[in-house]
Order: C-alpha cells, then sequence, then structure tokens
C-alpha cells in the first residue's frame, strides 16, 4: 500500500522553527517529485517546496524562500520541510505529495498524505 505520512507539526511563536517529516512507503519512489502543499481555512490548497527524489533543484514558493528548506533522506525514504522564522501567515494544514516524473508547482500530485497541522501564534 503506497503511503505517505506527515509528522512534526505544532503550535509555535512566530519567529519559531518547526520541522516536519513526510515517511514514503509501499514502493519505490527514486522517480518520484515530492512536494510540500499547505491549506489554510477558507483558502485554496498551495505549492510550497518541491524536490526531485533523484536529486536537483529544489523549488519554493515565494513566500516561503529563504525561510523554508526541502531535503530528503535516502536512507530513510523520508522528505523533509525545515521552516524557520514562522509568521501566522504560515498557519495551515501541511501536506506531503508525491508525483511521477519532474517537479510541478500546482496540485497535480497522485499520491497525497493526511496533513499535519501548524500553527504558528502571533
Amino acid at each position: 500500500q503506497v503511503q505517505l505520512v506527515e509528522s512534526g507539526g505544532g503550535l509555535v511563536q512566530a519567529g519559531g522553527s518547526l520541522s516536519l517529516s513526510c515517511a514514503a512507503s509501499g514502493r519505490t519512489f527514486s522517480t518520484y517529485a515530492m512536494g510540500w502543499f499547505r491549506q489554510a481555512p477558507g483558502k485554496e490548497r498551495e505549492f510550497v517546496a518541491a524536490i526531485r527524489w533523484s536529486g536537483g533543484s529544489a523549488y519554493y514558493a515565494d513566500s516561503v524562500k529563504g525561510r523554508f528548506t526541502i531535503s530528503r533522506g535516502n536512507a530513510k525514504n523520508t522528505v523533509y520541510l525545515q521552516m524557520n522564522s514562522l509568521k501566522p501567515e504560515d498557519t495551515a494544514l501541511y501536506y506531503c505529495a508525491a508525483r511521477l516524473g519532474v517537479v510541478v508547482t500546482t496540485t497535480d500530485y497522485d499520491i497525497w498524505g493526511q496533513g499535519t497541522q501548524v500553527t504558528v501564534s502571533s
């Protein structure tokens, strides 16, 4: 069974940091692109960051560039999102997603996790 499981969300004060993890299982993800998305209440799901499992450039939304870092741990089949200098507007449900092939910044991903909540207080 193909599965993405996010963890690491929580409540943090503005300016703080959180590290999200996405554990992938059920298939070999070496030819996949992995992305992080978020959705705040009443808003559409939006792209945050993405990277190809095999390596290469990482892609970021302008709103998180310089503050968030996406990375992968090949040995552990896990993708991470390090979030620094968090702002209240970063509050959302954060999703991990996977798609076969190249990175895209739309929601055109095939596999989704259940999400992990990030709340940033002012």
